[in-house]
C-alpha cells in the first residue's frame, strides 16, 4: 500500500512539473528532461510512469481539462439566466489568463497538432468540448422558457461555443469583452434573440 501511495505522489509530481513546463514553454519546446528536473526525479523514474513525452504531457492536459470544466460549472451554476451565464463565461475566459482553461485554450490555438497528439482521446477539440459544456445551460434555458422550445440543443450549443471563443480570443474595436456590462448587452441584443428564434423559419 505504501508503494502505491509513493507511486501516486511521484506521478502527481510529474504531472505538476509537466504543467509548470507547459505554462512556461508550451508543448513543442518542453522536454522530458526538463519535466524530470522540475519534478526532481530521474528520467529513468519518469519513464516508469510515462512511456513518452506525449503520454506525460497528455496526462497534464487531461487533468487541466477536468479542473477547468469543474471550476467553470461551479462558477456558472449559481447564476440565473442564460444571458448572465454566457456573459460570465466570456469575461472569465478574458480575465483568467492564469487558470487551467486559459492555458488549455492557448495550447490548443498555438500548437493544435501537438495538442491533439498529446491529448489523444482524453480531450476533444476546443469547439466540441465547449459546446458540450454549454448544453446543460441551454437545456435549462429551454425548460425555463428563455429560448425557443424547439431549438436543436447540440446545434445551438456549438454556435454559443463559437461565439464565446470569438469574443474571448479575437480583439475587436467596439465591444470590450472584459467589461461584463458591455458583454451582457451584446448577448441580450444579438445572441439571445437568435436562440429565441423559431428554428424552422
Amino acid at each position: 500500500m505504501a508503494s502505491n501511495t509513493a507511486a501516486k505522489s511521484v506521478r502527481d509530481r510529474l504531472i505538476d512539473a509537466a504543467e509548470v513546463c507547459l505554462r512556461a514553454k508550451g508543448i513543442r519546446v518542453t522536454t522530458v528532461s526538463e519535466v524530470a528536473e522540475t519534478a526532481k526525479v530521474s528520467r529513468g523514474w519518469l519513464y516508469r510512469h510515462f512511456p513518452d513525452k506525449a503520454s506525460l504531457l497528455g496526462a497534464a492536459i487531461v487533468r487541466l481539462n477536468e479542473k477547468y470544466w469543474s471550476k467553470a460549472h461551479a462558477m456558472l451554476e449559481p447564476l440565473e439566466g442564460l444571458d448572465r451565464r454566457i456573459t460570465a463565461g466570456v469575461v472569465h475566459g478574458r480575465t483568467a489568463y492564469d487558470d487551467p482553461g486559459a492555458l488549455l485554450m492557448r495550447l490548443r490555438l498555438d500548437e493544435p497538432e501537438e495538442f491533439a497528439a498529446c491529448a489523444g482521446a482524453g480531450v476533444q477539440g476546443l469547439v466540441p468540448d465547449l459546446a458540450d459544456f454549454w448544453q446543460r445551460y441551454l437545456v435549462a434555458a429551454r425548460d425555463a422558457g428563455e429560448i425557443h422550445p424547439d431549438i436543436d440543443i447540440a446545434e445551438a450549443s456549438e454556435w454559443v461555443a463559437r461565439v464565446i471563443i470569438s469574443l474571448v480570443t479575437v480583439p475587436g474595436e467596439i465591444l470590450d469583452p472584459s467589461d461584463p456590462a458591455q458583454v451582457l448587452t451584446h448577448v441580450r441584443r444579438y445572441l439571445m434573440p437568435g436562440l429565441r428564434a423559431d428554428p424552422k423559419v
